[in-house]
């Protein structure tokens, strides 16, 4: 919630989320959504307290990385208010996951910065893609494309979408959640002709891919880790969904949905890059991923500072377990 190859600055732990973190995800989802589906909302969100209490007290990779996090975002030491905070953060979007995958975008209070970014985008160009971060929720950001009858897919690792779809559609078995699993023969391809369509493509790009993967190389692999500064501690940022938006020559967007308590979330677009316009040499490409790639992680390092309990990365991002 390590790796055989350690990168200075967190590698091992930024690629090590599949395993631990991810069982755990799947877990709590499980159990939101039973409660979700047959005690409503106002009660699950009463259990929502002893559930937080209980991974702040018996989860302590979950609590000693909240804490090294936290430290850094708030720029102090956190105390176990912080802690809980930022645990309740998180199971309270994971419970509203359930409700946006439903339907249950009426019950909830969402406003929505930068919209028509979107649609100006879109109007000058054929698809696009849109990053963000395991910052806040994207269910919240794919219901107000849905409620604006935008076609959007998710991009994401063939683990994390079995998962992911098995969940929501045994409580939402109507729901359309479209992604495409990449690492497959084909997967660029699906993507260029969900773009052509004109749709949008979402990619989160704060976690390396699993070690050993078939996409661990290549376009979002180990070859295009990036050591930056991040809250004050260099961490590991990959190049892929960045390539891929390059090498497809579409407009990049930055996307978010913060949780802001109770019913409230906040989705913002904001435009990172062109990649519509061709750099004429490989030396210039790089460059180009280098400059949109420190714009990206200054971006969610804002974020994180802005709204730190909605950063949702409990693994050892920075790699401070990693043998020495």
């Amino acid at each position: 919630m390590a790796e055989r190859d350690p990168i200075p600055g967190g590698g091992q732990g930024a690629a090590s989320w599949a395993g631990q973190q991810e069982r755990s995800n799947r877990a709590t989802l499980r159990l939101m959504a039973w409660i979700a589906v047959h005690l409503g909302r106002r009660t699950a969100r009463l259990l929502l307290h002893p559930i937080s209490l209980y991974f702040l007290l018996l989860s302590p990779a979950a609590r000693r990385n909240s804490r090294r996090y936290l430290r850094r975002a708030l720029g102090r030491e956190p105390g176990w208010r912080d802690r809980y905070r930022h645990l309740h953060a998180f199971a309270s979007v994971v419970l509203d996951r359930i409700y946006l995958a439903r339907g249950g975008l009426a019950d909830l209070s969402v406003q929505v910065r930068g919209g028509e970014l979107v649609y100006d985008t879109l109007a000058r160009s054929r698809g696009a893609f849109m990053i963000g971060a395991h910052l806040g929720s994207f269910e919240a950001l794919h219901a107000v494309g849905k409620g604006e009858q935008l076609a959007v897919a998710m991009v994401m690792y063939p683990d994390n979408a079995r998962m992911i779809q098995g969940v929501l559609h045994a409580v939402a078995p109507d729901l359309k959640l479209e992604i495409i699993a990449i690492g497959r023969p084909g997967s660029t391809l699906a993507i260029r002709d969900w773009l052509e369509g004109g749709g949008l493509v979402g990619m989160l790009g704060d976690r390396l891919p699993p070690a050993g993967s078939s996409s661990s190389s290549g376009a979002g692999g180990r070859s295009d880790a990036r050591v930056l500064p991040f809250l004050g501690t260099p961490a590991v940022f990959g190049t892929g969904p960045l390539r891929l938006a390059q090498m497809l020559r579409r407009p990049l967007l930055f996307m978010v949905g913060l949780y802001r308590g109770g019913d409230r979330y906040e989705v913002r677009f904001e435009e990172l890059a062109d990649f519509s316009a061709p750099q004429p040499d490989a030396a210039q490409r790089e460059q180009q991923l280098e400059q949109v790639l420190q714009a990206y992680v200054a971006r969610l390092e804002a974020l994180c500072r802005e709204a730190p309990y909605n950063w949702f990365n409990f693994h050892d991002f920075w790699g401070e377990d990693a043998p020495a």
